[in-house]
């Protein structure tokens, strides 16, 4: 299929500055330094067999406890001092004393994320590449965050997460968080293993973590707080809302590391970090209403700032030509086969999963984003967005307290 010459760019918003070169976005450091590298190295330190230590700064423990802020950046962290004074004394001790963030994964979202923490695996190999992907059995797009369509989630995700590991090696396990979390699919594929205990407010969760980490010789738990994403993306992470949850839950961090028993190390780490982006036609571009970019396209995946385009049969290489001329000069737009000869998925991607990325990946260079207002109107009316390879999305801390 070949598109017509209307559909070719030339409106406004064109720019005939030169495509940005796919080796300018930093892939994640998938295998030395990332949020996948983060569970596998705790577990190999404990002695769960299969397991191995790729953090290598990080010092082994009896006791493990990692505290997953959701939407808690780097960059967002280093900027607010006076609302994290805690925290803050600890940034030197991230990434086992060296100061310094690990990456999480492409694209930086939560049900992406929490798959690479879960299970120890990139993208590529747990399958779950983004907010919304296609399902190559039925032709639909999935939403990988709330699960529908319905799909199996063992047969989405089939591989064991560490939390299994740990459990079936003798290491007592736990998970602590929101009730409402204790029995969905993401949970089930990502962060089941061990015992799920439901609480509701930061303070049980915090205390509830502490006795499960004193419950055994060898314990590893796991503890999520959300509201610092929520209050990013609806009001930013220039908001008071967003700076009174990080205030918050910079108390929560120093009530846990205040009750840790012996021999523990607790890490405070993120799903992503989360820019601000402006409400005008420059910086959010409205797929649902822009017949450039709709030309050959089939379905519009991912999310505003991490796109998966999956063309029209025939269509891929106009819809990627396309796609790269309009948007190159701000986003790194890539066909499927360059994104993962990039390693934006990891350094493998199983089969399975092919098909579930994008004929064209594009990921946000510039302070932009590609809403769609008629598809997507919750999502492209948030003013906190994440999703690409740039440093204030893509770094995370790594926050040690050790008792």
């Amino acid at each position: 299929m070949v598109l017509p010459d209307s559909a070719r760019p030339g409106d406004h918003w064109y720019s005939e500055s030169e495509p940005l070169a796919l080796d300018t976005a930093a892939a994640p450091a998938y295998g030395s330094g990332s949020l996948a590298d983060l569970l596998p190295t705790i577990v190999a330190g404990q002695g769960v067999p299969g397991t191995h230590s790729t953090l290598t700064e990080l010092a082994p423990a009896d006791r493990n406890c990692v505290f997953l802020i959701d939407g808690l950046g780097w960059e967002q962290l280093k900027a607010h001092p006076a609302e994290a004074p805690f925290l803050t004394s600890l940034l030197a001790s991230s990434r086992g004393g060296t100061g310094r963030p690990i990456t999480v994964g492409f694209p930086s979202t939560t049900a992406t994320s929490l798959a690479s923490f879960g299970t120890g695996l990139p993208p590529g190999s747990h399958g779950l590449p983004g907010y919304t992907a296609r399902n190559p059995e039925t032709g639909e797009l999935m939403n990988q965050l709330r699960w529908t369509p319905w799909t199996s989630p063992r047969v989405w995700q089939p591989y064991p997460t560490v939390f299994q590991l740990a459990h079936e090696a003798g290491v007592h396990t736990a998970q602590v968080s929101s009730p409402g979390f204790q029995d969905t699919p993401l949970t089930k594929i990502a962060l089941s293993g061990g015992t799920f205990h439901g609480r509701l407010s930061g303070e049980e969760r915090m205390d509830f973590a502490a006795e499960q980490l004193a419950a055994a010789d060898r314990s590893l738990v796991y503890t999520y707080y959300s509201e610092v994403d929520g209050k990013g993306h609806r009001f930013g992470v220039d908001s008071d809302a967003w700076r009174g949850q990080l205030m918050y839950v910079d108390r929560l961090v120093q009530r846990l590391a205040e009750q840790l028993p012996p021999r523990t190390a607790l890490y405070v780490t993120a799903d992503h970090g989360m820019i601000d982006i402006p409400f005008d036609e420059e910086s959010r571009i409205d797929f649902d209403e822009d017949w450039e970019l709709r030309a050959g396209v089939a379905l519009l995946g991912g999310e505003g700032r991490a796109r998966h385009v999956y063309a029209v049969p025939g269509a891929e290489s106009d819809v990627l030509a396309v796609w790269r001329e309009v948007l190159g000069d701000r986003f790194w737009v890539a066909s499927r086969d360059e994104a993962i000869s990039a390693g934006w998925f990891g350094p493998h991607v199983d089969e399975r999963v092919y098909g579930r990325i994008g004929d064209v990946v594009a990921a946000a260079h510039a302070d932009v984003v590609i809403t769609a207002s008629v598809n997507e109107p919750r999502e492209s009316a948030m003013v906190g967005m994440h999703g690409s390879m740039t440093p204030v999305e893509q770094l995370v801390p790594l926050i040690e307290v050790r008792s």
